[in-house]
């Protein structure tokens, strides 16, 4: 795998691109010499996780035949106080929505995303204590 960064010499707005050839634009706040025109790298971090895990869950739920109207998830994290101030803690909220929900099946599948296929999950338990949940028509 192989990403690209362009940035300007004087700010910290960046576009990146990755091997699928799509575009992500990463900036600082205006303080910090950025347009605030993009996400910052650590809220990346925690979409990426929230993509890998939703990809692997609801593949699983397909794979199933699990029908649902509606998926959605919510992630919050906590960071060490001193640099590099990575992430100690995550929660993980997933939320379905539909009349045939099978709860056995969505904790199947919550509980082999995180503990088999999801590679950032493994990579960020490293360092955090990942926690989740999930909930049925919120």
């Amino acid at each position: 795998m192989k990403v690209t960064l362009h940035g300007l010499a004087d700010h910290l707005t960046f576009m990146a691109k990755g091997d699928s050839g799509h575009w992500v634009v990463l900036d600082a706040d205006e303080s910090l010499h950025g347009f605030n025109a993009g996400t910052r790298p650590m809220e990346l971090v925690l979409e990426a996780l929230g993509g890998c895990t939703a990809m692997d869950v609801l593949s699983i739920l397909r794979k199933k035949r699990m029908n649902f109207d509606r998926f959605a998830m919510d992630i919050e994290a906590e960071r060490a106080g001193e640099h590099p101030k990575v992430f100690t803690k995550i929660h993980v909220v997933y939320k379905f929505w539909g009349n045939e929900l099978s709860e056995r099946a969505i904790a199947r599948a919550v509980e082999l995303s995180e503990t088999k296929y999801c590679s950032v999950s493994a990579m960020l338990g490293s360092t955090a204590e990942i926690s989740s949940e999930y909930l049925l028509n919120p």
